[in-house]
């Protein structure tokens, strides 16, 4: 059984990662800001802002195998309409937001055999797209964190990155509001049909499993062929 702690584990890729995990017997502590969720067996819920400077993670054990970071925003505007704070914003939220827990929670994963940090990328930081300058400026950070920890942190932590293309969660609700732009965005796929939660949740949880204890510093392309295949 592994101590897994999830940022953002309330709803989308979050919710179906711990929902997997505690399945399989491991004991999850999820975190969620705005959308109450009540605990259940093996699935701990702790309302959370990673925002906050003086972050409490008493709740915590004394060790931790697994930090997931969840949080993101998808913020699509022509770049002369992006103001400087709204890519702040997003850095905040996306990139801030995971350099604290990960700082806080060092201690407990080093006190782990095999621990693992995943992070979120997305594939527009090696596609370009229209309209995503806000999204792939925070994530293309992520993608350089979790290489340059990944090698601070070997050999006893592993930091590696999933970057989806489109996943049908609560996130991209806009952007997939209709069965004509479900439509739509599953073509421009090679495998006609965008992702689900569980499509990235199983690519996580592999990475926190000891059957991945040979990867560090990979940015790993969930995205239905995307990034690779025109």
């Amino acid at each position: 059984m592994k101590n897994i702690l999830i940022i953002g584990a309330s709803s989308g890729i979050g919710k179906a990662l711990a929902n997997s995990l505690s399945k399989n017997g491991n004991q999850v502590f999820g975190t969620y800001n705005q959308t109450l969720v009540e605990s259940s067996e093996n699935i701990n819920f702790i309302q959370f802002d990673v925002l906050d400077s003086e972050l409490d993670l008493s709740f915590l054990p004394e060790k931790l195998d697994g930090l997931v970071y969840c949080p993101g925003s998808i913020n699509l505007k022509p770049f002369a309409r992006i103001k400087a704070e709204d890519f702040l914003s997003d850095y905040s939220l996306q990139v801030v937001g995971a350099i604290q827990v990960i700082q806080k929670v060092l201690p407990l994963l080093k006190a782990s055999e095999n621990a693992s940090i995943v992070l979120f990328s997305t594939v527009a930081v090696q596609k370009g797209f229209n309209f995503h300058a806000q999204v792939a400026a925070s994530k293309g950070a992520i993608e350089g964190l979790t290489r340059s920890l990944a090698a601070e942190f070997a050999p006893s932590i592993r930091v590696n990155a999933i970057a989806p293309s489109i996943t049908d969660t609560p996130l991209a609700s806009k952007l997939l509001a209709s069965e004509e732009k479900k439509e739509a965005n599953a073509q421009r796929h090679p495998l006609k049909k965008i992702g689900s939660p569980e499509d990235i949740a199983e690519m996580a949880a592999f990475l926190l499993s000891d059957q991945s204890s040979w990867m560090t510093g990979q940015i790993l392309h969930v995205d239905g062929g995307m990034s690779s295949i025109n």
